[in-house]
């Protein structure tokens, strides 16, 4: 497998604006200010703590793509973005492992409109993949 290096953590929130003041509570520094994803229908603030990267995401209309995640899971970690020195060659070595995309790759503004992809495992559930 190529090697895969964690990029951040998504957190799956209702209110970003809160959720973004409680983890500064937390001692959790804002890396830049909130982003919206038009093709998402998503808000992203992305934070930083002791090294690790936090996403918030949070739906910004009922037709977002994590909407029905926010009613079934609520306010709550839901994937984990990885990058990999070879992003093309990860992609194929995951879906070979078991890994299905559950969207096609598109860029995020949030990162800089870096290409990205959702791949769902039925064993650990649902990771990103940096692509570019």
């Amino acid at each position: 497998m190529s090697t895969l290096k964690i990029h951040h953590i998504g957190y799956l929130v209702k209110k970003i604006e809160k959720a973004k003041q409680t983890f500064e509570t937390l001692g959790y520094v804002t890396k830049q200010d909130t982003v919206y994803d038009e093709i998402r229908k998503v808000h992203i603030c992305f934070l930083q703590k002791d090294g690790y990267c936090i996403e918030l995401v949070s739906p910004a209309s009922e037709d977002s793509v994590v909407s029905g995640l926010m009613k079934k899971l609520k306010n709550s970690p839901y994937h984990i973005c990885y990058e990999a020195a070879d992003p093309e060659a990860a992609y194929r070595e995951l879906t070979a492992d078991g890994f299905t995309a559950i969207d096609t790759p598109t860029p995020a503004p949030a990162l800089d409109g870096r290409r990205v992809v959702f791949l769902m495992s039925p064993v650990i559930g649902i990771i990103e993949l940096l692509l570019d």
